[in-house]
């Protein structure tokens, strides 16, 4: 059993994580189109561009872990290696120099490839970490559930204070305001990490025989058919996802009119997510994690097209739903995280090597492909359908940013809950390869 302290010293892990990580979800497209001042359609091809860096990035960061050996672990000591680094590019990323539209459309994609790498060497052993603190299916739920509370506690804190404190710090200037709030938030998260650092412990460790190359852990991983699923899976999920929440501003500020309850609706829609999260472990421990995750991501993707025939004028309305998609989607998460552990533990049993590093790293950037590429349908589909940053919207526009913000995420839900039909790691047979694993290690 892992110690509350433990899993909550994790947990904070995420929390700093989220502190940008649902920065770029909320408000990096608003703030680059409408305070940047760099057009929606460069930066939906940017957000994608990115991600053919992290194609080499993402599998050579988890290679790089596995082969780590200090006497700290194999993943703890990147978090105190990157937090300050990571605070730091996070604050350039949201400062807005004195540039040209070229200069800055320069500089926004140096700073966010920075952003992303520095990103990727934290947050990809960090991932990992939560692989090796437990052996326990349950406890793995458990640690996860714990985890994504912390995450949405941080992206409470952004989703709450991020527009207040642009103004109070900003007194009027808008990009000095977010520069200023993305630093008081960074020195925060660098703390947070280092609490994580401190707080918790490697366990499980590769069989102490296991000869690997890079090339060798690329081609198992290949090999493994629950990651394959997984890694499809993981596209589609944040796709749709970031799609959606990318949108949300847009949402409330063109379609419901009502520009001063931005922050009110981000706000309660991850209070629904928090309470989503600890709801997970409870009904992991009740019902299959596998049907259970394929019946939310359709429920899910129910309340999205629900959403579309709610009237800009039902505004308690509109809120209920976003906060019921928050709550349903995000009690699928640890499930999802979870089942990372349980693919690394399937990947040993039919291969014979533990590449906990590769695992996570190459999943993590399926996820991030998924980000980019809702981000990049966020810029795309606004620039398609009109958008004019800051001024009154047409009604094809109003009507295209409401279709982006229900129906298309919505596909994303139903493609995860088609491909998850593959993915045969029920309880049943994690308990089995559990058994297995633990016969081979006497």
């Amino acid at each position: 059993m892992i110690s509350i302290k433990e899993k909550m010293a994790y947990g904070l892990g995420d929390t700093a994580s989220n502190i940008v990580f649902q920065t770029v979800m909320l408000f990096l497209t608003f703030f680059y189109t409408d305070i940047f001042g760099i057009s929606p359609a460069f930066v939906g091809t940017m957000f994608l561009a990115v991600r053919l860096i992290d194609a080499v990035t993402d599998p050579l960061m988890g290679a790089l872990a596995d082969r780590t050996n200090t006497r700290w672990g194999k993943f703890r000591p990147y978090l105190l290696w990157f937090a300050l680094p990571f605070g730091c590019i996070s604050v350039l990323a949201f400062t807005t120099p004195d540039l040209t539209e070229d200069g800055k459309m320069i500089y926004a994609f140096v700073t966010y490839t920075a952003l992303m790498m520095v990103y990727t060497a934290i947050n990809i052993p960090y991932c990992a970490l939560g692989g090796v603190l437990t052996a326990d299916p349950k406890e793995r739920v458990s640690v996860q559930s714990y985890r994504f509370v912390f995450a949405m506690l941080g992206g409470l804190l952004v989703s709450g204070l991020t527009l207040p404190l642009v103004e109070f710090l900003g007194q009027g200037d808008e990009a000095k305001g977010y520069q200023l709030t993305i630093t008081a938030m960074s020195i925060l998260g660098v703390a947070m990490f280092l609490v994580c650092f401190w707080g918790t412990k490697e366990r499980l460790h590769p069989p102490v025989d296991q000869q690997s190359s890079f090339k060798k852990d690329f081609g198992d991983m290949l090999k493994n058919d629950q990651w394959r699923v997984l890694s499809v899976a993981s596209v589609c999920l944040l796709s749709g996802m970031v799609l959606r929440t990318s949108l949300a501003i847009y949402y409330v500020k063109y379609y419901l009119n009502m520009p001063d309850s931005i922050t009110l609706f981000i706000t309660l829609g991850m209070v629904g997510n928090i309470f989503g999260c600890i709801l997970a472990e409870p009904l992991a421990k009740r019902v299959c994690k596998v049907k259970a995750y394929i019946s939310l991501q359709i429920l899910a993707a129910t309340l999205c097209v629900l959403s579309y025939f709610v009237p800009s004028d039902q505004v308690i309305l509109a809120f209920f739903m976003f906060i019921a998609w928050g709550f349903t989607f995000n009690m699928a998460t640890p499930l999802l995280w979870a089942k990372m552990a349980d693919v690394v533990d399937y990947g040993q049993y039919k291969n014979g090597v533990r590449i906990t590093g590769m695992i996570y790293s190459s999943v993590i950037f399926f996820i991030k492909l998924g980000v980019a590429i809702g981000g990049a349908a966020a810029g795309w589909l606004l620039a398609g359908y009109g958008y004019q940053a800051d001024t009154a919207q047409t009604e094809a526009t109003q009507q295209g940013i409401l279709l982006s913000f229900t129906i298309y995420p919505a596909i994303g839900s139903i493609l995860v809950a088609f491909v998850m039909r593959w993915y045969v790691l029920d309880n049943q047979k994690v308990d089995e390869i559990h058994l297995e694993l633990n016969r081979d290690a006497k």
